[in-house]
């Protein structure tokens, strides 16, 4: 056993795959970054999860509540012991031949019981108090991990030079500042995978937690190769507009809808000129060409722009959701709803399919289109 470990263990670590060529791990120890830092991801990411808890109750909950927001959830069904059996042993969701049979059951219209279990699934959808304070925690930590990586970024050579990012590799110092901030990332992506389970409950539950998975993925593999420096960057970058799409979330909440109109557009803004425009004329650039000039190409050197490339197709797709969100705002004086939307609609303007707009962008409104997927880490899936 102890031998077949040695042998996965020397597969893993090959040299030939982690480090360019003529480098040997020899060489670079104790000058490089070491695996057994990356665990102290795990209990700091257990300590942030308990601040959060700590910050929603003391913090978030007492703002939402100066702000006017109730804890109280949406209409509550009509007790029925019939449809509830229904409910909560077959389908949430009947169709139109199981409520024409409950109709004649009942005796009730068909629209009236497709109303109760409209109302009814919204029993279990999480209240407005509950989004907002995971947002306002959202926000929190964004906007301080972001003001952090750009005071600590500003004084590197390599945030002006990116070049820089390359000279000595992979013989580069990890400093304290440096690491910091690379392991407090780490540790927020994972309190996220560790909160999925007990935050509100999207459509896209697993494409997320891949997402997360991913994340951690890539924050990890280039910690331990030591692309640590090009790593911040990117870093930094995708924080700029994350604390900006919660800011728009929090104004929806609190029924502020200029400021939100106002916030969403200029996220919509920053989103797209820092992934369409920065991230490749500047991240791409870097990692893929001058890499390529000062160190050469390398197994992991190839893995790594590999999933920094799949990351600028993601930020295509979602720079096109946020363009189709806007596009269709403008068009029709209201913003479409996302598919990871977290509740449903239970007003009976409902039933007869209201076509009235608000003319804002954070209005979701009665009968609009859903996107198909999602815009970011943080989610733009809320309802007023």
């Amino acid at each position: 056993m102890a031998a077949a470990a040695a042998l996965l263990s020397a597969w893993f670590w090959d040299e030939r795959f982690w480090l360019p060529r003529n480098v040997t791990w020899a060489d670079v120890a104790g000058r490089s970054p070491r695996a057994g830092l990356v665990a102290c991801a795990f209990p700091l990411a257990l300590g942030i999860f308990a601040v959060r808890l700590l910050f929603e109750r003391f913090i978030a909950k007492p703002c939402a509540i100066n702000l006017g927001i109730q804890d109280s959830g949406p209409h509550r069904a009509q007790p029925n012991a019939i449809l509830e059996k229904v409910f909560t042993s077959i389908t949430k969701s009947p169709d139109g031949r199981r409520l024409e049979g409950l109709s004649k059951q009942l005796d009730w219209d068909v629209r009236k019981i497709q109303r109760w279990f409209r109302h009814r699934r919204n029993q279990d959808k999480p209240t407005i108090l509950t989004k907002f304070c995971e947002s306002m925690w959202r926000f929190t930590f964004y906007l301080s991990i972001f003001s952090y990586g750009i005071r600590f970024l500003w004084s590197t050579p390599w945030f002006w030079d990116t070049r820089q990012c390359w000279y000595n590799y992979p013989f580069q110092p990890l400093t304290s500042s440096l690491y910091y901030y690379y392991i407090m990332e780490l540790a927020f992506y994972w309190s996220l995978m560790f909160s999925q389970f007990t935050d509100i409950k999207r459509k896209d539950f697993l494409i997320m937690f891949v997402h997360h998975l991913a994340t951690i993925g890539l924050i990890t593999f280039s910690y331990m190769n030591n692309m640590v420096r090009v790593g911040t960057l990117v870093l930094c970058l995708h924080d700029a507009s994350d604390f900006l799409l919660e800011a728009a979330k929090l104004a929806n909440y609190a029924k502020y809808q200029r400021v939100c109109d106002a916030t969403f557009m200029l996220f919509s803004v920053v989103f797209i000129v820092t992934r369409l425009g920065i991230y490749p004329y500047w991240i791409l650039n870097t990692t893929l060409f001058e890499s390529w000039e000062l160190i050469g190409p390398y197994p992991s050197w190839w893995l790594f722009n590999g999933l920094l490339v799949t990351l600028q197709v993601l930020h295509i797709i979602w720079s096109y959701l946020i363009i189709r969100i806007a596009y269709k705002a403008l068009m029709r004086g209201k913003v479409s709803k996302d598919d990871r939307s977290d509740v449903e609609s239970s007003s009976e303007e409902e039933d007869t399919t209201s076509n009235s707009t608000k003319g804002n962008f954070c209005t979701s409104s009665n009968g609009a289109n859903r996107i198909n997927g999602h815009i970011t880490t943080g989610q733009w899936a809320e309802e007023e």
